[in-house]
């Protein structure tokens, strides 16, 4: 089967999804989870069998940058459907899913740039795995950021309409905050680990940008969670980390590989 066809599946079931999800909740009304589930399942599977045909070719992995967010992007939206079997995460999928749509396109139509395919080798397969589901925990955590950013705005104007009705009590989109970055941050430092031990110099030329924006991001997020446990830090200030760690951390990643692909050409 070409690519194409389960790309452009993917990405209209992701809008119908995105449209339905966003109507019911301008109305009021909670979206039916069986519907979120069973047609954001099928878009995911459309995702996922376009996605491989452009991951997969024969002389290793092909991450280049629009196939490396479209992977990110699926990843993301396998990791909230698991998480909605014991967490209210559904409205997570609101801002996700149309980004996601996009990612499926871009990976179908855009240009590739020149990252060259990497070889499957176990202890190189296992840091990009650590590494995506890091940037897939992270990428939830600053979605629930935001979700948590227009909940407290709508509360202090006393005026909490449309969607944050159907959003969970603050206290406990706080408390999904930060068992998102608890394991963002746990799945990061298996990440780093693992990228000491397997890639062959963290410092060299086209990786220290990297190395050193990753760097940062970890400490910004460990510093957030120190500061929670023992001082209490929340609310706008736990925000302003979250989103500012997750720059950080999209710099490290994706300005990186923008520029060495698409400006730079190596």
């Amino acid at each position: 089967m070409h690519s194409l066809l389960p790309s452009l599946t993917a990405a209209c079931l992701y809008a119908g999804i995105t449209g339905y999800q966003g109507l019911r909740l301008i109305q009021h009304i909670a979206p039916n989870r069986s519907i979120l589930v069973s047609l954001g399942g099928l878009a995911l599977l459309m995702h996922v069998v376009s996605l491989a045909q452009h991951l997969f070719v024969p002389a290793g992995l092909n991450l280049n940058f629009f196939t490396a967010s479209s992977l990110i992007a699926a990843s993301v939206v396998s990791l909230i459907f698991l998480a909605m079997r014991r967490l209210p995460v559904e409205n997570l999928l609101l801002p996700l899913f149309p980004m996601t749509a996009l990612a499926v396109l871009l990976a179908q139509f855009a240009p590739t740039g020149t990252a060259p395919p990497i070889a499957e080798q176990p202890g190189m397969l296992a840091h990009i795995l650590f590494s995506i589901l890091a940037y897939g925990i992270f990428t939830m955590a600053a979605l629930q950021a935001l979700l948590l950013l227009l909940q407290n705005f709508a509360l202090k104007r006393k005026h909490p309409n449309g969607i944050i009705r159907n959003f969970p009590p603050l206290q406990t989109m706080e408390h999904l905050l930060f068992s998102f970055l608890w394991a963002g941050w746990i799945l990061l430092c298996i990440s780093l680990l693992s990228g000491w031990f397997f890639v062959d110099n963290l410092l060299a030329q086209h990786l220290v940008h990297k190395t050193l924006l990753s760097l940062f991001a970890w400490l910004v997020f460990g510093l957030l969670l120190a500061a929670h446990h023992y001082l209490g830090w929340r609310g706008p200030t736990a925000i302003r980390l979250t989103l500012g760690g997750f720059c950080l951390l999209m710099l490290a990643y994706f300005g990186t590989k923008l520029v060495r692909e698409f400006i730079l050409h190596i």
